[in-house]
């Protein structure tokens, strides 16, 4: 094939013959790859490697009953995986009813502590009180209050996630530019149009932030409830595993709540990418 011919093969199907410097990179193929989602994958499964070739065991003295592998793990979830999903979904359940029955009160106290900051402003310091109360603490007391159904789960996480809400609530509403408040005031704006246009909305990124740490927060409260009263859910099959020495069955309940928050995590990440993209630590 000679040149001319070459040269009407590529105008006649359009082809661009010439080589950039872009098409020449061998790392090109890298470009497609986020590091940020990549290098944790490869750091996790280097983790779960050494944890499988037992290095783990020999560093820390440890043996396999004392820290199963994650092949005995993943056989134990395998075998139970029916009863590990239903237990999960309730756990899910008392973390997220408890979270938004928390956030709503915790969400309520700031707009208290703000509108009126004589009488709301101790109403902070009570709820940051509650939070410092241990959760091993309230379970007995929730219990004995809701009985041992799923209210008294979800009961303890309200009490554990009210406060983030509350105080970073608060001090997205107390934040507020002072222009832009002199601006309302200069149109006359009342008390209650200065709440709904500006602090409400310049309270929202904190809000999401609190729902951020709310959304583990709430895993570990409705986990350690169960520990006490309860039939159902990851607390309860955890510690009878342990009890029973089904270790692996007592990780594969680890494994899933972590997963579980997780999942959580994101799912409030993701409404506050789509409630607050006007916003501009969004835009960044």
């Amino acid at each position: 094939m000679d040149i001319n011919t070459v040269r009407e093969f590529s105008s006649s199907n359009n082809v661009i013959t010439t080589d950039t410097d872009q098409s020449r990179d061998p790392w090109k193929f890298l470009r497609w790859l986020n590091p940020g989602f990549v290098l944790p994958l490869l750091a996790g499964a280097l983790f779960l490697l050494l944890w499988e070739l037992q290095i783990f065991h020999r560093i820390f003295d440890l043996k396999k009953y004392q820290l199963p592998l994650p092949s005995a793990i993943a056989e134990a979830m395998r075998d139970n995986l029916s009863l590990l999903l239903s237990y999960t979904g309730y756990t899910l359940t008392e973390a997220v009813l408890g979270m938004l029955i928390g956030s709503g009160c915790g969400f309520l106290i700031a707009l208290a502590a703000t509108a009126w900051p004589r009488w709301g402003g101790g109403s902070l310091t009570m709820v940051a009180a509650l939070n410092a109360v241990p959760i091993v603490a309230l379970a007995p007391i929730m219990n004995l209050w809701f009985g041992d159904g799923i209210g008294s789960r979800a009961a303890i996480v309200t009490a554990t996630t009210m406060a983030a809400m509350a105080i970073n609530a608060y001090k997205g509403m107390a934040a507020v530019d002072p222009l832009a408040l002199d601006l309302m005031h200069s149109y006359a704006a009342g008390k209650r149009a200065v709440f709904r246009h500006l602090r409400i909305q310049n309270s929202l990124p904190y809000v999401f932030t609190a729902l951020k740490i709310n959304a583990t927060a709430s895993m570990i409260g409705a986990i350690v409830g169960e520990f006490f009263f309860s039939s159902r859910g990851l607390g309860y099959l955890l510690s009878n595993s342990i009890k029973v020495a089904k270790m692996p069955l007592g990780w594969s309940c680890i494994v899933l709540a972590a997963i579980a928050g997780v999942i959580f995590y994101l799912i409030v990440e993701r409404l506050e990418k789509v409630f607050i993209k006007w916003h501009p630590s969004r835009r960044a």
